[in-house]
């Protein structure tokens, strides 16, 4: 039996693993290799990995947890979770079954792209939903962004830090008036209608085409599609949820531990504002060393 199985090996999954494997402590970490970020070209703010193909740092983690002897990295998708804490079982999809004194959920999220055309095709490469992530390498360019709610209207504020060229996309919903009085008086354009077309070249917008029949040249779009946990392990252990504009995220305390004992998250699974490989990393390494100090006798 190992003391940890670690569901789910991208930022956060292999950071827990890391902790944990320099503890002396057995983790196994099952992983479908398909991280959140992979349509992304490149991965920012992460502290000595800045610019770097976000591929290409999980890679290079992997080979780093290479010298641990306790780690093990399998390529499998976990099916189901059966037991409690001290006696945790995974069934695989290949029928493996590991057992586990603790678990870590790190299986993220997948975002749920609208059905618009060119939406998908351009989704991480120009139309981004962070600009602490990405605003930096378009700064001064024209941006749209799309409204999403209220805190729409703070992104407007937010993102004048980084352009002063700005149009908002209503998107079908009705905004505010004063909402509108103060788009205004920025000097932000709002473009009513529904977006019914992504117009690009090799995933590079040119035009957002709304029903109006307005077509509207930006260089970069920023918007927040609704996304769902990557797996539906959560829902059959009955753990509590917390609801978010964007959808719903596991509650840990600030051990990140779930609401079942013995069995811990970490990851864009559990963040409800601005997700990042920063924030997944670092509760990724607190859920190891949380794991492992609530097995210590």
């Amino acid at each position: 039996m190992d003391d940890v199985i670690i569901i789910g090996g991208s930022f956060a999954g292999l950071a827990g693993a890391l902790q944990l494997g320099r503890a002396r402590r057995k983790v196994t970490v099952l992983d479908t290799g398909l991280p959140r970020n992979r349509f992304a070209g490149h991965s920012h703010g992460l502290l000595g990995h800045d610019h770097k193909p976000p591929l290409g740092i999980l890679a290079e983690a992997r080979r780093q947890l290479a010298r641990y002897p306790t780690i093990k990295l399998v390529s499998a998708r976990a099916d189901s979770v059966s037991g409690a804490i001290d006696d945790f079982n995974v069934l695989t999809s290949d029928g493996e079954s590991f057992g586990a004194r603790r678990l870590i959920l790190s299986y993220g999220v997948a975002d749920q792209m609208p059905d618009v055309p060119g939406y998908a095709e351009t989704w991480g490469t120009s139309i981004v939903p962070c600009p602490y992530c990405d605003g930096f390498e378009v700064a001064g360019q024209h941006w749209g962004l799309v409204w999403s709610g209220p805190q729409s209207h703070n992104q407007v504020r937010l993102f004048h830090d980084w352009t002063d060229k700005l149009t908002l996309f209503a998107d079908g919903h009705d905004i505010p008036p004063d909402v509108q009085a103060d788009l205004a008086r920025r000097s932000v354009p709002a473009v009513v209608g529904r977006i019914i077309e992504i117009a690009h070249h090799e995933g590079h917008i040119t035009t957002v085409n709304v029903d109006t029949g307005r077509n509207v040249a930006v260089d970069i779009l920023f918007a927040s599609p609704r996304n769902k946990p990557s797996a539906s392990l959560h829902e059959s252990l009955g753990l509590a949820t917390v609801a978010t504009p964007a959808g719903i995220v596991l509650k840990v305390d600030e051990r990140r531990e779930t609401s079942t004992p013995g069995i811990y998250a970490a990851g864009d699974l559990t963040t409800p504002f601005l997700p990042s490989v920063t924030q997944a990393s670092s509760q990724g390494a607190m859920a190891g060393i949380f794991a492992q100090q609530s097995m210590v006798v």
